[in-house]
């Protein structure tokens, strides 16, 4: 199985969180890992992180893994706050999530 990367934009938030996931779930559903590249991302919002978790949930049952490259301190703080670093790996560039 092998892994795709996928960057979001400046935000992932309710007003591209519709355009968005259907991209994610498109690697997943061709059977592929996907890290989201969230290195250019300054903001996630509450819809933003329903794609996160959706595309986890989306993932786990089939095997497959979702990670999280370039997350800046004050995404990964929120995240955290809200348990949502339970679900996913996190990596400091893409290129080094898709070593592992």
């Amino acid at each position: 199985m092998s892994t795709k990367v996928y960057k979001t934009g400046e935000r992932l938030d309710s007003s591209n969180a519709a355009t968005e996931q259907p991209k994610i779930l498109a690697i997943l559903d061709g059977g592929d890992n996907v890290v989201i590249d969230l290195s250019g991302c300054n903001y996630v919002s509450s819809a933003g992180l329903r794609v996160l978790l959706y595309s986890y949930k989306v993932a786990a049952p089939k095997g497959l893994k979702v990670s999280l490259a370039g997350v800046s301190s004050e995404i990964r703080d929120v995240m955290e706050m809200t348990g949502f670093d339970k679900f996913f790996e996190f990596y400091a560039t893409a290129e080094e999530a898709c070593k592992e």
